[in-house]
């Protein structure tokens, strides 16, 4: 089943790695998108100091403003909502709003958030640029567009390289909660799981009801965005999404 056996050099011990026999296996072309993807992935896992928290946040009064735009005719989803959340607390956070140069720290005159978006090619992260500026409805309306151009690979340069932030949403597929990898040279990444009814017993009445809850985990780079940073990002995002009317809708 195996074939020849290479070594290699990890962390400075001497490791065999064997090799499949030819015959056994079928060479996958890799495209460019994938190349650069798997080029990026290792660059930051190998030289960014992940580190990672969670929280739960309560879609319910979302889900409600939802249902009233609805009636107006605004389609917009709950993504939409993340992104803008995740831009207002960066305005609220600049020192979240940053990347790393090599030589240190650079902070960022605008927030733009990378939205993962899978391709036939690969995962690419087109930008909504200036988020934290636009209301829900544009947002939702731009990532649409970008969404689409990703997919029919239409992208211009300028709209994928960049951005200062990234969300990566698999609710749709039912993933409870995942970590993402951080996308160098930013400094933070949030992980997007699906949403989950979930019993609460209100402790002033003593009464059941049931919310809708949604696990995000946050990837920072631990050189710019230390542990108690990252916390103060999720209490304030996590605010920021559970009273959707305080931002800017419009």
């Amino acid at each position: 089943m195996w074939g020849r056996k290479a070594s290699v050099h990890c962390c400075g011990t001497r490791v065999l790695e064997q090799i499949p026999k030819k015959g056994t296996f079928t060479e996958v072309p890799a495209s460019n998108v994938r190349r650069v993807i798997a080029q990026r992935l290792t660059q930051s896992k190998t030289t960014i100091p992940h580190a990672y928290a969670t929280i739960d946040c309560d879609l319910g009064a979302v889900m409600q403003l939802r249902k009233e735009m609805a009636k107006a005719e605004i389609k917009v989803s709950v993504n939409d909502f993340i992104i803008k959340a995740a831009a207002a607390t960066l305005r609220e956070l600049p020192e979240v709003n940053v990347t790393w140069s090599g030589e240190g720290p650079q902070a960022l005159d605008s927030i733009s958030i990378s939205i993962a978006v899978a391709t036939p090619k690969g995962l690419i992260t087109p930008i909504i640029t200036n988020a934290a500026d636009k209301g829900v409805q544009e947002i939702s309306a731009n990532a649409k567009a970008l969404a689409q151009k990703a997919r029919n690979g239409k992208l211009l340069p300028h709209e994928y390289q960049g951005g200062s932030f990234s969300i990566s949403n698999l609710g749709m597929f039912g993933i409870s909660e995942f970590s993402a990898v951080i996308n160098p040279p930013q400094a933070c990444i949030l992980a997007v799981g699906t949403s989950r009814a979930v019993l609460h017993l209100t402790e002033e009445t003593g009464a059941l009801s049931t919310q809708q809850l949604m696990t995000v985990t946050l990837s920072s780079d631990g050189r710019l965005v230390d542990d108690e940073l990252a916390s103060r990002f999720l209490d304030k995002f996590r605010a920021n999404l559970e009273r959707p009317q305080r931002m800017t809708l419009n």
